[in-house]
């Protein structure tokens, strides 16, 4: 049975994603528990799942009161299990987990976090990537190092490429006008932010993206492009310093 995904806006900026097969429901990184219970309501759902790729409260903070009232399973990265609340089910790289008919894969993308995931369903083309990969961004790096976070992205580079990337946070226009700073003349890029201001415009959800887009446009995924390198005055460096590079001036950005 095909995946129904949908959106759910929480807090100022963050998204949580319900994922419904048949009877299941699953929700993905609840900040807050009442606009997921209320996204429910419109559909008479009832959540069977909680999925977390992160511990960070933006991401866990409604597991505890949805479970509560739902006795909904929490599912999240086995390797943080003391900082995930109410976790049940511990996942690692090493195993897949069955949703419904969809195995899962499960992807250990470290480096805003020491032990974040990617929920993957490979049959949908769907990828849950948390903080690790934003819609021409990426997260930063709280608990790793620019080579640990560049391998991590690498991983996500590897999907293909009409895997859609449903990230954390509408962080879109914003991570748009830092890459038009180190890549000014990329056309993709251009037209691509022409495409986000329309839409931020009416209020609308830029999420979300493929793995295709990301590599035209999301400069953390283009260390190997001439223009950054001449704009970072980094010509001859390995990618991760260029990443690294990037990195810190989105920091300051």
């Amino acid at each position: 049975m095909s995946l129904e995904i949908e959106l759910v806006p929480c807090l100022k900026d963050n998204y949580a994603y319900l994922v419904r097969e048949g009877g299941l429901c699953a929700v993905v990184d609840p900040s807050e528990a009442a606009p997921v219970k209320a996204a429910l309501a419109r559909h008479g759902g009832k959540l069977t799942h909680i999925l977390n790729t992160h511990h960070h409260w933006d991401h866990t903070g409604g597991n505890l009161a949805l479970k509560e009232e739902f006795g909904a399973e929490v599912v999240g990265p086995g390797k943080d299990r003391e900082r995930i609340a109410g976790l049940d089910v511990g996942v690692t790289e090493d195993a897949l987990w069955q949703f419904g008919s969809h195995q899962v894969r499960v992807l250990e993308i470290p480096a805003h976090t020491k032990s974040h995931i990617a929920f993957v369903f490979d049959d949908e083309r769907a990828a849950f990537t948390g903080d690790t990969l934003f819609a021409m961004g990426c997260g930063r790096l709280f608990e790793g190092t620019p080579d640990m976070m560049w391998s991590s992205l690498s991983k996500l580079m590897k999907l293909p490429d009409d895997t859609r990337i449903y990230c954390g946070h509408e962080y879109t226009m914003s991570n748009g006008r830092f890459a038009l700073t180190v890549e000014p003349d990329n056309a993709d890029l251009q037209a691509r932010m022409r495409e986000v201001e329309s839409l931020r415009a009416k209020n609308a959800p830029t999420i979300p993206s493929t793995i295709a887009l990301e590599k035209k446009t999301n400069p953390f995924l283009r260390p190997n492009s001439a223009e950054i390198r001449r704009t970072l005055g980094l010509e001859k460096a390995s990618d991760v310093e260029v990443f690294a590079e990037t990195r810190r001036r989105k920091d300051a950005f």
